[in-house]
């Protein structure tokens, strides 16, 4: 085990930040209360040239019992990922914080690649690791890597390599069942970005130390995005975006030895959001304690024209079969809001019509906006009935400027993803990008957390009858081939 760098431990209380917000999001029923303190738990310490600093991109996180670990590109680099990969970790159930740096990646510490992208944060409880997946990339060879921590998520090691090739968009997830007949299985996605992002899974029986043959699910499986979860059954699901602008998933039941045909969750429709930011439709997919899967993302069919996008929820039927979306009624269907990058989190004790969900995005209160004029902000909405109703809406943070993100080739950028993970019984915990005006060419833009986390209140929210199926005037897009 190789010891943390720069390892700093963050009283949550003591760094609430100025861009809280004070003020709820609109919505159709009137505006909530929200005065959501958050501290900001890691800062980019990096110099190297390539990147643009200070800057914090594209978190993961994952809870298991009182231990919360996020991961997250540090330094951004505009053709493609960033100059190192950054933890957050508590202890306490989110009452305070360390944070550090993953070891023997990039040459900004002791590794050999030039950049590294795509965190994701997985914890096997059969071999007590945590585990954070990686890109690491030297030009066209991407490889898929993975980090383990045998100490909670104090200590990391250097990477070991998980698959090779021109790679993208990994995910990883762990078996956590005990009774599961693969308990302590590990799973990793990712997609070969040169063979027509053809999508493979890889295995690990040893806690993430090493990893069994690259395999294919059957039939047609070009995407990006996939974010596998694992059944109490053993079984796993993997919902992703299709090259078609589809929501798709396949499974496994026989822990990774073979992965079943894909099949259609929804069809997409999409409003590109204004001030070329750097969004995408991808998937955020989290499971419940009876098996039930749940799958979000940002689209337009419930507003006649498909002027802005809201959050969708569509939740699995069977392990083939999935209901039809349904809208998340932050706002009304007629407000002026944008809405995008959903976090999905469920908390994994409850289920059913008791299912605890929160749910964490971006959004702009005016669509029509330009990248000198759109002001993003972060909210979060919960329920407590399986999505059935939901509370007001909370304005986490913002508003915040586009100069004050970083800029990429695809651009202005604050992570093609984000999460949210909910303790069981408690509160929700999204760990999100926050920024405030750069310094010159210096951003300010480091990984927050609300203070305390969020509560799962749920409400009687209902989203009001609208459109049923994809508005008639939907723009037609081309899913990005590569989004590292």
């Amino acid at each position: 085990m190789h010891p943390r760098t720069l390892l700093r431990t963050v009283p949550i209380g003591v760094l609430t930040t100025g861009v809280a917000a004070l003020a709820a999001v609109l919505l159709g029923a009137g505006p909530a209360a929200a005065n959501v303190p958050v501290a900001q738990v890691s800062t980019d310490p990096y110099t190297d040239a390539q990147a643009q600093h200070q800057t914090e991109v594209e978190p993961d996180t994952f809870a298991s019992g009182s231990t919360i670990v996020a991961a997250f590109q540090v330094g951004r680099v505009s053709g493609g990922g960033a100059s190192n990969i950054g933890w957050a970790r508590s202890g306490d159930g989110g009452a305070t914080w360390t944070n550090g740096f993953l070891p023997g990646i990039t040459t900004n510490a002791g590794g050999t690649y030039l950049q590294v992208s795509d965190a994701s944060v997985a914890f096997d409880a059969r071999h007590n690791v945590w585990l954070i997946s990686t890109l690491g990339i030297n030009g066209s060879a991407v490889n898929v890597l993975t980090s383990r921590s045998l100490d909670g998520g104090l200590t990391w090691s250097n990477p070991v390599t998980t698959a090779t090739g021109s790679l993208d968009k990994n995910w990883i997830v762990c078996d956590n069942t005990t009774t599961s007949p693969f308990y302590g299985n590990c799973y990793t996605e990712y997609d070969i970005t040169n063979s027509g992002d053809s999508i493979r899974m890889k295995t690990s029986t040893d806690g993430g130390a090493t990893w069994g043959a690259a395999l294919a699910p059957g039939g047609t499986h070009t995407g990006l995005g996939g974010q596998p979860v694992v059944l109490p059954n053993g079984h796993v699901l993997v919902p992703y975006l299709s090259l078609s602008d589809t929501i798709r998933s396949f499974r496994s039941t026989n822990g990774g030895a073979s992965w079943n045909s894909t099949v259609q969750v929804s069809t997409i429709s999409h409003h590109t959001v204004a001030g070329g930011l750097r969004e995408e439709t991808l998937p955020s997919a989290e499971v419940d304690a009876a098996g039930t899967v749940y799958v979000t993302w940002s689209d337009c069919r419930f507003r006649s024209g498909c002027p802005r996008n809201d959050i969708v929820l569509s939740k699995s039927t069977s392990e083939t079969t999935w209901a039809a979306p349904t809208r998340v009624p932050i706002d009304a269907t007629g407000s002026t809001v944008d809405h995008f990058v959903p976090g999905i989190g469920v908390d994994p004790s409850t289920s059913g019509t008791s299912a605890r969900i929160g749910l964490t995005y971006y959004f702009y209160p005016n669509s029509s906006c330009t990248a000198a004029t759109c002001q993003l902000s972060a909210g979060y909405i919960s329920s407590t009935n399986g999505g059935t109703s939901w509370s007001g809406a909370t304005q986490i943070a913002g508003p915040m400027n586009l100069s004050w993100i970083p800029n990429t080739s695809q651009g202005r950028m604050f992570g093609d993803y984000i999460s949210t993970s909910v303790r069981p019984g408690g509160n929700a915990y999204p760990v999100i990008p926050i920024g405030t005006a750069p310094t010159g060419s210096t951003f300010h833009l480091g990984m927050s957390v609300p203070t305390g986390g969020l509560a799962v209140t749920g409400g009687t929210n209902t989203a009001a009858p609208g459109l049923t199926a994809p508005a008639p005037n939907g723009t037609s897009r081309t899913v990005r081939p590569t989004a590292r």
